[in-house]
């Protein structure tokens, strides 16, 4: 396995850990949360407060930021499109 993907899977997965520990997912587990699932609306059912809280997370756990909330609606599709932007971004934000 290339050293990306495995990076990508521990992120995933720390990820999902940190969104339903944090938002308080009530009956919903971190493996039940697909990496492709649609996180807001009809999906997981997310909301604008938590994009919120999402924003916080990735900055207290991977030091990355979101400053625009626009870039912020693609980012935040999935658990995919987050861990592809916590890897890419990781490090080069100060």
């Amino acid at each position: 396995m290339e050293d990306k993907e495995r990076e990508l899977q521990k992120i995933r997965k720390d990820l999902k850990e940190m969104i339903a520990r944090d938002l308080a997912l009530e009956d919903i587990t971190p493996e039940e949360i697909g990496d492709d699932e649609i996180l807001f609306g009809d999906g997981l059912g997310l909301d604008s407060l938590d994009a919120v809280e999402i924003v916080v997370l990735l900055q207290r756990n991977f030091g990355v930021e979101i400053k625009n909330m626009d870039q912020g609606r693609e980012i935040f599709y999935s658990i995919d499109t987050i861990a592809n932007y916590v890897y890419e971004n990781r490090g080069k934000q100060p």
